[in-house]
């Protein structure tokens, strides 16, 4: 599992070094500029995903503790294979359709702070250890459940590969609505 871990480490370097270099040096009010009012802002976008991947923090806590309750159907590897790759699919950094988070992942209204990019960062850090720290349940192909859905359940590996994944797809979409406030198309 070394290797799995390394991997995402270092991917998730490569996507804090993406949102820094496009985002890093935008004053509060670019990073809450929105081309529409029904489009994320790149705030809300970078706010969602703090939101989201702490959101984990409880599960590997359960995790550690032997205290996850998987359904019944998570007994199948079939099914929560299916499930985790269903996830990782729709979640990833390709943007065919727009989907709809969870209520618990929602990012904040408005008015996200200036400072938003280092929170990131900082927050990324703690993810990498996260992801260290979790290498024995990993090694024992531990499944969890969704933070926003008790009833999904997918393997420990599957979740930490959906949250990159889900990272590429928030700056990709943080992008679009960059190079629309460049473009005035809003």
């Amino acid at each position: 599992m070394d290797a799995f871990i390394q991997n995402l480490r270092s991917q998730i370097d490569q996507n804090t070094q993406s949102f820094q270099q496009a985002f890093g040096s935008l004053d509060k009010d670019m990073l809450n500029a929105k081309p529409s009012p029904d489009t994320w802002s790149i705030g809300q976008n970078i706010h969602h995903l703090i939101i989201i991947n702490e959101s984990y923090v409880p599960v590997l806590k359960k995790a550690h503790q032997g205290e996850v309750k998987v359904p019944f159907w998570g007994k199948w590897p079939f099914v929560y294979n299916m499930l985790g790759n269903m996830i990782l699919k729709s979640s990833g950094p390709v943007r065919d359709k727009k989907i709809k988070t969870f209520p618990i992942w929602q990012p904040a209204s408005s008015d996200v702070p200036a400072d938003i990019v280092q929170q990131f960062v900082q927050h990324q850090e703690k993810l990498k250890t996260l992801m260290t720290n979790a290498a024995p349940l990993l090694q024992q192909n531990t499944l969890i459940t969704s933070p926003a859905n008790a009833n999904i359940t997918y393997t420990l590996a599957k979740a930490f590969e959906i949250i990159v994944a889900h990272e590429q797809r928030h700056f990709n979409q943080a992008k679009e609505v960059q190079e629309q406030l460049a473009a005035g198309s809003w």
